[in-house]
């Protein structure tokens, strides 16, 4: 029964308590899911291809540029790795939790085995792909920039072939960062363990967990990429 007032006229509505509990699940869940994916993105970022491509353009360029390119590739990946993730949870929650499980499972056995497997100098031999890729693009890019020079010398110095507007804007070098990082990180171990944890985890706290994970990881790698490279041990 609905409690009296002091009168007994009249009964004076429930109050309804906001259910507090829900409320804790949703933010234990957001903070389980970013500290989850923080913590994989780090452990699998630390000297990977994408750690490289940011430490060594950043010796080259202008460090703001590679790291903003970088980051906004590392961003649109953790963003679509979540979604693929969450389109998954129209799966019946139980097998989604025993499959990414699993998963997890052979990923952890997979790297156990490539880590004993690896040579003490894994990290340079990356290194120097890394360096050697990034020479080929370099390569490219001034090939680019001879085609593409001021016009024919018969229409004079001032005449040079009309360029997009967007051009301006967005830096060779930017463009770089972004091509490459997103392209190394496709299909990379840290995008499926992305997928796999937004498939079991809060979408939000994995999407902001994984973006900062990579913002710490990357600055780490334009900031000092190379003294941070030969002091760990891709292999440990």
């Amino acid at each position: 029964f609905p409690p009296l007032s002091q009168k007994g006229s009249s009964p004076v509505a429930p109050v309804h308590v906001v259910n507090d509990e829900s409320a804790d699940k949703t933010n234990l869940g957001f903070i389980h899911a970013f500290v989850a994916a923080i913590s994989v993105i780090i452990v699998s970022e630390l000297g990977d291809k994408t750690f490289f491509i940011a430490a060594i353009m950043a010796m080259r360029y202008n460090r703001l540029t590679v790291l903003a390119g970088a980051m906004l590739a590392l961003g649109l990946m953790t963003c679509l790795s979540v979604l693929f993730g969450y389109a998954t949870t129209v799966i019946p929650r139980v097998y989604t939790y025993y499959v990414s499980t699993a998963l997890f499972a052979i990923f952890g056995i997979r790297m156990l085995r490539e880590g004993l497997k690896m040579s003490p100098d894994e990290g340079q031999e990356e290194l120097e792909e890394v360096q050697a890729e990034i020479k080929k693009k370099d390569e490219e890019l001034q090939r680019t920039k001879l085609l593409n020079g001021p016009g024919d010398v018969e229409s004079g110095p001032g005449t040079t072939i009309p360029q997009k507007k967007w051009l301006h804007f967005i830096s060779p070098i930017f463009v770089q960062a972004f091509t490459l990082t997103f392209l190394a990180e496709w299909g990379d171990r840290s995008q499926l363990t992305t997928i796999v944890l937004a498939a079991r985890e809060d979408p939000y706290g994995v999407a902001v967990g994984g973006t900062v994970g990579h913002c710490l990881c990357t600055g780490l790698a334009v900031i000092g990429g190379r003294m941070i490279a030969q002091k760990i041990s891709v292999r440990t």
